[in-house]
């Protein structure tokens, strides 16, 4: 976006049908990504979550206000172009996901990480025929190489935008698992990023909260909910 003009030089935004998809056009002219590919986006939800963005603009774009149009941009220009070497980046958290790795001490806090990820353990093997081996301490085990195989497909099979929403949620919680159950609908998202941040809250509960690290985990927590409200719009069907 740093190759956008500094000053809006439109007048209307709307999203409109475009072949298999749906546009952004100012003014009646198309949108292009920073690369001046077509801004194409997969639902029409989306398209108007975009043109929202650039309609909202004052007399000089501000970039940060508009995260739909961000993440469509690198949907399009750095995902698509590299599909098959994001996935596996995100495929390789299944190999050392968050949920099975647990504190042997205290208790308190082990048994805290169990309520909350055991039952995402007992999702993945279920729904996603993903068994996963659970484990104490940071000492990395090797998870069956059927459910890497298992976990790597499922991601591997995501269009671009499904991809890129899941990118983020599994790079900012950590887990597989927990970003795909976002994307699946198993639980909400702010419940899934709850669940994702046990290890942090129990040590604020011990030892207070860090002014600079609470800004942190506020802004991760607000990219985790746009990520998972991007996979939603860029699949609704009205």
């Amino acid at each position: 976006m740093a190759e956008w003009a500094a000053k809006r030089f439109w007048n209307s935004a709307e999203a409109v049908p475009e072949g298999e998809g749906f546009a952004v056009h100012l003014d009646g002219r198309p949108v292009k990504t920073p690369a001046k590919a077509a801004l194409t986006l997969p639902s029409e939800a989306l398209a108007r979550a975009v043109a929202d963005e650039w309609a909202a603009q004052g007399e000089k774009i501000d970039p940060s206000t508009m995260p739909f149009t961000r993440s469509a941009n690198s949907a399009l220009d750095r995902v698509a172009p590299q599909h098959a070497e994001v996935a596996e980046i995100v495929a390789a958290y299944g190999e050392s996901d968050l949920i099975c790795y647990r504190a042997d001490s205290p208790r308190a806090l082990s048994r805290l990480q169990a309520e909350a990820w055991d039952p995402l353990i007992d999702w993945a093997r279920d729904v996603l025929e993903a068994p996963l081996i659970v484990t104490t301490g940071v000492m990395h085990v090797p998870q069956p190489a059927t459910t890497v195989e298992s976990l790597r497909a499922l991601v591997h099979r995501l269009d671009p935008f499904a991809l890129t929403a899941l990118h983020d949620l599994t790079s900012l919680s950590g887990s597989l698992v927990m970003g795909l159950a976002a994307l699946d609908g198993h639980a909400s998202p702010e419940t899934l990023w709850t669940l994702s941040r046990v290890d942090e809250d129990w040590q604020i509960s011990q030892w207070g909260e860090d002014e600079e690290a609470s800004e942190l985990a506020a802004r991760k927590r607000a990219d985790f909910l746009h990520a998972a409200a991007l996979y939603r719009l860029s699949r609704a069907t009205r």
